[in-house]
């Protein structure tokens, strides 16, 4: 864990470069690879702006540090809510999430008559952005600045400095309206600042889950972070005790669902070259090699608006709703990993079944699972929560969708991100909930509570009016 002393430092640094950022005359000229070397192409020039901006997005999501997963999902509902409410004055039949939202102030009034949209949203962007996004390389806030000023360039042609101005003013008060909104929410700073809090003591027992010695609990507390749309009391949860009852006998139920994982692990890593591939191609656990869960689903929706060819507004729809639902997906998913405390299989593998037993994780980080409990299965809550969210947005579950996050991919340690392909959204969703099997880090009855819990967040996500 991190010392205080290098915390400050961190955030000394971090606070340095957003006041540069938050600056018209800042200049920033730090450069590295391009975001994206193939743009994505849409016919809305808006939605284009958007979907880039999002795209360079998922690019430095693989360089975060100790951002993942649940800090993540916090930041992309507040980058996301920026880039709404910038927005929204200019969208017919929607409304500015002003009174949906306690304590969130954009005041219209600061909007001028001749703002132009695109303008303001990349100032918007790029400020929320490097707020939110804290904890990222150097290089890769280098790639925010570069493409804030390279767009800036690009749009200010033939713009008097009039509009020029408004259209900055206009986006910068809505970042930092939003801003000021987050920091309304005195837990989610709390986490934010101290992901891993010592005085977090972790029960003993029987199948409960406990750190490993070079290792400290992450976001213990996160169940009092804001949700956006339902609060974590409001979720249903399948207790795990209905489910399986802690038992060393090899006739067990528990023991047939440790065995499972043991069995399915063990193939994949010797020759299940399928189920090796799914559980890879999934995974999205490591920081510098991948990127992170909750962007995985960011990553798809970027492909799914090109191929629909969304124009700006149901653009900016669909993140909104995207984000809102992975958000509340991590509160309410954490609030249960906390309260069930259930351990990882390989803790039980290898006392029980194989003491020799690895993860399939394991090849690419030194600790062998993710340092929070196993019940339920953060990924699955988030396939589950975006699942939901897709399918009601496109009307449909049918699809007909090939997955190229890794394609091209800057891969630092190989892994199989080959594109795979699917025919509806809840195929893909089920998918990516039962990749942490073969992966070895779950039992199914995670992957499957996970999967159900985030449907239910996306239901009343689906449900939120947001043109009243």
């Amino acid at each position: 864990m991190k010392t205080s002393q290098i915390k400050v430092l961190a955030i000394l640094l971090f606070l340095f470069l957003y006041a540069c950022a938050d600056d018209d005359d800042n200049t920033t000229t730090t450069t590295t690879t391009p975001a994206d070397d193939d743009p994505i192409a849409l016919t809305d020039q808006t939605a284009q702006l958007i979907t880039e901006w999002s795209d360079l997005w998922v690019n430095i999501d693989q360089f975060t540090n100790n951002m993942r997963p649940n800090t993540i999902t916090r930041s992309l509902a507040y980058i996301h809510l920026t880039g709404y409410e910038t927005a929204v004055p200019f969208m017919d039949g929607y409304t500015s999430n002003n009174e949906r939202l306690d304590e969130l102030d954009v005041d219209i009034n600061e909007l001028e008559d001749n703002v132009n949209l695109d303008l303001a949203l990349n100032r918007a962007y790029a400020i929320a952005f490097d707020h939110f996004m804290f904890s990222i390389s150097p290089e890769a806030r280098g790639d925010v600045f570069r493409f804030r000023n390279n767009k800036e360039e690009e749009l200010e042609q033939g713009l008097s400095n009039e509009v020029i101005s408004n259209s900055r003013r206009w986006g910068r008060h809505v970042a930092r309206r939003v801003i000021a909104y987050s920091e309304t929410d005195e837990a989610g700073e709390e986490q934010v600042r101290d992901q891993t809090p010592a005085d977090y003591v972790a029960p003993v027992g029987d199948g409960l889950w406990a750190a490993s010695d070079d290792e400290d609990a992450w976001f213990p507390y996160w169940r009092e972070v804001r949700a956006f749309v339902i609060e974590p009391e409001e979720t249903t949860s399948t207790d795990f005790s209905s489910l399986l009852l802690y038992s060393e006998d090899t006739g067990s139920d528990y023991y047939t669902s440790m065995n499972n994982v043991y069995d399915v692990a063990t193939a994949a890593a010797n020759g299940d070259d399928e189920n090796l591939w799914i559980a890879e191609f999934w995974a999205d656990d490591v920081e510098g090699i991948m990127i992170s869960p909750p962007g995985r689903q960011f990553s798809i929706a970027n492909q799914l608006i090109e191929q629909y060819d969304l124009d700006f507004d149901q653009t900016l729809e669909l993140l909104l709703r995207l984000s809102f639902a992975i958000n509340d997906a991590a509160v309410s998913a954490w609030d249960d990993k906390y309260t069930y405390n259930t351990q990882r299989p390989s803790t039980y593998i290898n006392e029980f079944i194989d003491e020799d037993f690895t993860t399939n994780l394991a090849r690419f980080v030194v600790a062998p699972n993710p340092a929070f409990p196993s019940y339920p299965s953060g990924h699955a809550t988030f396939a589950g929560a975006a699942g939901g969210v897709f399918i009601d947005f496109f009307g449909t579950d049918a699809i007909d969708f090939t997955d190229n996050t890794y394609l091209g991919f800057d891969y630092i340690i190989d892994f199989i991100g080959t594109p795979r392909s699917y025919t509806s959204f809840s195929e893909m969703a089920s998918e990516n909930a039962f990749s942490r099997v073969p992966l070895g880090v779950h039992i199914q009855e995670d992957s499957t509570e996970g999967l159900r819990l985030g449907y239910e967040i996306a239901d009343a996500v689906n449900a939120l009016d947001l043109s009243n």
